[in-house]
This record gives structure tokens, sequence and C-alpha cells, in this order.
């Protein structure tokens, strides 16, 4: 059963989720938080498997509290929602630890599969969209357009084909684009993933990506 905690400062909007989320057999809301500050509260108490989080809310928001909850190290893993897909602050999140970015009218079955795949270890967002969203704000990295990579610590374990993986992983390839690309079991593929993720430190593939652009291995089309 996957637990899920609602924040979200309209009440109307949490009722919403809530029915959406109690229709499945496998999901239970154990709580809802009108603001950041609940947000972090019931976690720590209820240890949800998945935190759905609005952004922008009165007093502490989203970003914040995702911030606060992932530093925490406990199980709950962040889902941001957002009005916008290209929301600036969508951005901080994801860099603050969220393991997953929806649009808020996204599709009730859309919104039902990230859940479960967040709460599964995965990343929700969608390649294309990661790449969007970077490239969009992409302001927020050092300014070092055509210079290359500086060397970074979190790259210093990596073998070659890792870092070739990585590069890949940012520029939104799938674990099947790069099985066929470098002529690797899809299995094989999930090994070096899951190397890389181990190696750097970072928490899910969206975190990989972020990685990728902080240190220039992928740059904005």
């Amino acid at each position: 059963m996957t637990t899920v905690l609602l924040v979200d400062d309209q009440p109307l909007q949490r009722l919403g989720f809530r029915m959406l989320l109690e229709s499945q057999d496998d999901m239970s809301v154990v709580g809802e938080a009108a603001n950041g500050t609940e947000a972090i509260r019931m976690a720590a108490h209820l240890h949800p498997d998945v935190a759905l989080m609005d952004i922008r809310m009165p007093g502490m928001d989203g970003i914040d509290a995702t911030r606060r909850i992932v530093a925490a190290g406990d199980r709950t893993r962040v889902l941001i929602l957002t009005t916008f897909d290209l929301d600036e602050y969508a951005y901080e999140g994801l860099r603050a630890g969220a393991s997953g970015f929806l649009v808020k009218d996204a599709l009730p079955e859309e919104l039902l599969a990230g859940i479960r795949a967040v709460a599964s270890g995965d990343a929700v967002v969608a390649p294309g969209l990661t790449r969007r969203l970077l490239d969009a704000y992409v302001h927020h990295l050092p300014p070092t357009p055509g210079a290359p990579a500086a060397p970074d610590p979190r790259l210093a374990r990596l073998t070659d084909r890792e870092r070739e993986i990585l590069t890949v992983i940012g520029q939104g390839w799938t674990n099947t684009e790069i099985a066929e690309r470098f002529h690797l079991a899809e299995s094989t593929v999930k090994t070096h993933v899951g190397r890389i993720l181990a190696k750097t430190g970072a928490r899910d593939r969206v975190q990989a990506v972020i990685l990728a652009y902080d240190t220039r291995l992928v740059s904005p089309s």
C-alpha cells in the first residue's frame, strides 16, 4: 500500500486528490497539510511514502518544505505539483531533492502513475519535460558557456562508460535508447545507472539529470 501526504493550501484541491487516490486499491491518504510547515511536521510523524507537494502556499512554500523533508533522510519522497509545466519554482523544487514534477491538470492516470513511480524509487518527470525545464532555467547554473566541464568530485569515481551514460541520461535518453546506442543489454544499463546514482549520491534519475547539467556534461539546447 502506497501512503500519500497531500500538501496544498486549497481544500477543494486536496479533496479532489483524496477522492482520486482513495479510489485505488493500492493507495491511502494518511494526512493533509495546507502549508510547508505542516507538511514537514506531518511527514516526520506519519512517514508517508510520497508527499504530493504544491509549490505556492502561504508561509513556508513547497520548495523549502521539500528541501527539509529530503534533508531529514526519512523514507518520504516528494512529487512536485504546479500550475504551469515551466514554473520557475519547479526547477528549484527538483534541485531541492524532489523525485518528480507534474502539472496539476495532468490526467488522473498520469498522476497515479507518477505517484507509483516515485514510491517505487523511480523518477516521474518525462525526459523531454526535464530538458525543457532545465534549459529554460539554465541561468541558475554558473555562466561558463563553451567552457569544458570543470573537475567535479561527484564525477571522479565514474568509469568512462558510466560518464558516457550519465551524459546521455542528461540528454533525456531512456534505458532502452541507451541500450540500443551502446549495444548493451537493458539489464546492464540498469546496473550502470544504479552505480552512477550510488557513486554520485544522486537520489534518482531526475537528480542525475541535474548533476549532468551542473557539471556541464550536458549543455542547454
